[in-house]
C-alpha cells in the first residue's frame, strides 16, 4: 500500500474508465486538458474518482484545470503555479500539485532543472490554494540499468530531503508501464500506468 496506481486514461473512451472503476480503480490521469475535462464532466456522478492532470500545462489552460482537477503533477514554473492558485474556486479544497523535474535534462521533456527546485518550492508553499505534495518525473526511455539507477537514486534523495522539511510532501510520482518495477525499488509512491492497463494507444 506504499505505492498508488494512477491509471493513465488519455485517448481512452469513458467506457474504459468505467470498466477500470468497476474493477476498483479510483485514480485517473489525463494528459490533455479538454479531453480530461470532458471525461470529468461525463463521470461527475462518480464522486470518489481522483483526477490528475499529468501533461504539460499552458497558461491559457490553467483556469479550467483549476476548476476541475484534484491534482496537477506537471507544475514546472512560477507563472503556472500562481495562476492555478488564483483560479482555484473558493468552494473547492486546495489543489494538490507536484513539481515536474526534468531529471535527465532532456530537451524534449517538460520540467524544471534541479537547481531551480528550491525557488519553485518556496513559491508554491506560499500559495494558499495549492498543496505541494511532491515531485514528478519522466526519466529517459530505455536507459542502461546503471544510468536508470543513478537517475532514480537522485530522485529518491531529493524527495527524501524535502519530505523531512515539508508537511504533506508525500508523493514521488515516477514509473510507467515500462519501468515501474525499477521506480518502485527506488522509492516511487505513485506509478503512472496506461498501456499496461488499457492496452496500446490507438
Amino acid at each position: 500500500k506504499s505505492v498508488q496506481l494512477l491509471a493513465v486514461s488519455k485517448t481512452k473512451p469513458v467506457s474504459d474508465i468505467n470498466l477500470a472503476y468497476e474493477a476498483g480503480q479510483r485514480l485517473f490521469g489525463e494528459n490533455y486538458v479538454q479531453e480530461g475535462v470532458e471525461k470529468i464532466q461525463h463521470l461527475s456522478a462518480l464522486t470518489d474518482i481522483e483526477w490528475h492532470m499529468i501533461g504539460p500545462l499552458q497558461s491559457n489552460k490553467t483556469k479550467v484545470v483549476a476548476e476541475h482537477f484534484d491534482w496537477v503533477q506537471s507544475v514546472d514554473r512560477e507563472k503556472i503555479a500562481r495562476r492555478l492558485n488564483d483560479q482555484r474556486p473558493s468552494d473547492m479544497p486546495p489543489l494538490n500539485v507536484c513539481i515536474q523535474l526534468n531529471i535527465d535534462d532532456e530537451d524534449s521533456k517538460s520540467g524544471i532543472q534541479i537547481n531551480a527546485l528550491p525557488a519553485l518550492i518556496d513559491t508554491i508553499i506560499g500559495l494558499p490554494n495549492l498543496k505541494l505534495r511532491g515531485l514528478m518525473a519522466i526519466p529517459k526511455a530505455s536507459p542502461d540499468e546503471e544510468e536508470q539507477a543513478q537517475t532514480l537514486t537522485t530522485l529518491a534523495e531529493l524527495f527524501a530531503e524535502y519530505q523531512q522539511k515539508l508537511s504533506d510532501f508525500d508523493t514521488l510520482s515516477v514509473g510507467m508501464s515500462s519501468d515501474l518495477e525499477a521506480a518502485i525499488e527506488h522509492g516511487s509512491t505513485m506509478v503512472r500506468v496506461g498501456s499496461a492497463i488499457f492496452g496500446a494507444r490507438s
